[in-house]
């Protein structure tokens, strides 16, 4: 099997090295916050102190169009990385998320095809993007150096494994206690992300810490093909608005594309003993404030309410800018905490006598509901206004008369969701 030979590592220019003391102050802190272990954790401090330009690897794999904030978490720590001068490479994963990573699945991944692959990652280096410098990081595909293996090679890194090994893996043994099948190709792909960091020679590979079996690997098989192991770090997961962790296939996550009034709202539906933790890992706030809202929870004192309109606050300016986040808070403010209605709603205009049938067409082109029968739902359940009037199943065959007035008549879906319908000019 052929590797690149290690590149050595190159010393920061001298305009990139910070004060000693802050330099040492940074470093500690990327060390700490929002990581649950390190390993080895001196010789990674050492090596950064040392002025040593690292290639901190990370690889995603585009299993979906859209990145949630529990991963851009992690796309956070790479930005401190990239800050203090390291070199930034990203695995897009095009061969591995063709196997499906088992690291916190309960079933087997369902294996996508290259087209799929494709489509997401677009959408997904956009959205790495927003959080870090995208033109400086290193950028490559697995499938550079995966779709070279031979069956002798595949033989070689199993051969670094034992079968004991795999299958008392924390959740492939779960799942085979509960007889649950674990598919034989699963077990490859901590061989493949571990052949990951041979081939970009990986200073350093961070990671959830679902993810420590596969980090590890990658240390072991750089070993056995002579380069020095990797540093590893995990990091703590986010749980999602339900309490779970954060996934998409469970659809409790809160989505980097969103909009910041939907991100907003959806950080103050979170439980308030998350705060802390969602204020460490997923926004920019001083660690010493952290420890000040931490305090206040645990003493019972302060308004969680308040601590969390903060935090939602910092997580819609880290990712969409200080006016949005701005607009949002207001937007919560107005709509939710005080239940009235926006100064802006999107207009839509409408001929002046529209049937309830059509409304709720409108409805659906406009994405205030999923379907026509997500609105009748809604409608039955008496959260569907139009002008403060609630519409009833007894409305289905109405229809409805659009005021005269130049503003029109707002219709509210639920406590959030609003459209402006205007009759039409002649």
């Amino acid at each position: 099997m052929k590797v690149n030979k290690k590149n050595s590592n190159k010393k920061m220019r001298e305009r990139e090295i910070l004060d000693p003391s802050e330099r040492e102050r940074k470093v500690d802190e990327l060390l700490y916050r929002g990581v649950v272990d390190v390993i080895e954790k001196e010789h990674l401090r050492n090596r950064m102190l040392s002025g040593d330009v690292l290639r901190v690897k990370f690889g995603i794999d585009p299993t979906g169009p859209d990145i949630h904030i529990g991963r851009g978490s992690t796309i956070k720590k790479l930005k401190e990385f990239q800050d203090l001068g390291h070199q930034i490479v990203l695995i897009i994963g095009d061969a591995t998320a063709q196997i499906g990573d088992a690291s916190d699945k309960e079933s087997t991944r369902k294996m996508l095809s290259h087209d799929e692959v494709e489509s997401n990652e677009t959408r997904y280096l956009d959205q790495i993007g927003r959080i870090i410098d995208i033109n400086k990081a290193e950028i490559h595909h697995n499938s550079e150096w995966t779709d070279k293996l031979t069956p002798k090679d595949w033989i070689q890194l199993a051969s670094f494994f034992t079968l004991q090994q795999i299958v008392q893996r924390d959740n492939f043994a779960k799942r085979i206690e509960k007889d649950n099948p674990v598919g034989f190709h699963e077990a490859l792909y901590c061989l493949l992300q571990g052949w990951d960091s041979v081939n970009i020679q990986a200073d350093v590979e961070i990671g959830g810490t679902d993810q420590l079996f596969n980090l590890l690997a990658g240390r072991k098989i750089q070993e056995n093909f002579g380069q020095k192991p990797q540093d590893i770090m995990t990091l703590q997961l986010l749980a999602g608005t339900d309490g779970r962790k954060m996934s998409t296939s469970w659809g409790n996550v809160i989505l980097v594309t969103e909009p910041p009034s939907e991100k907003y709202g959806k950080v103050m539906r979170i439980a308030d003993h998350l705060i802390p933790v969602y204020l460490e890992s997923a926004t920019l706030v001083p660690m010493h404030r952290i420890h000040e809202i931490k305090k206040s929870l645990e003493d019972g004192k302060g308004n969680p309410m308040e601590f969390k309109k903060e935090l939602a606050y910092e997580i819609v300016k880290f990712y969409d800018g200080e006016e949005s986040a701005q607009q949002a808070q207001k937007h919560f403010e107005t709509v939710v905490q005080h239940q009235e209605t926006p100064e802006e709603v999107p207009a839509i205009a409408v001929e002046s006598n529209i049937s309830v049938k059509e409304l709720f067409d409108i409805l659906k082109r406009t994405n205030l509901v999923k379907s026509k029968a997500d609105a009748k739902r809604l409608m039955d359940q008496g959260a569907i206004k139009i002008d403060d009037k609630e519409l009833r199943e007894s409305d289905l065959n109405s229809t409805i008369v659009i005021a005269d007035q130049p503003d029109g008549s707002i219709v509210k879906v639920g406590k959030r969701r609003f459209v402006r319908l205007v009759g039409k000019q002649e």
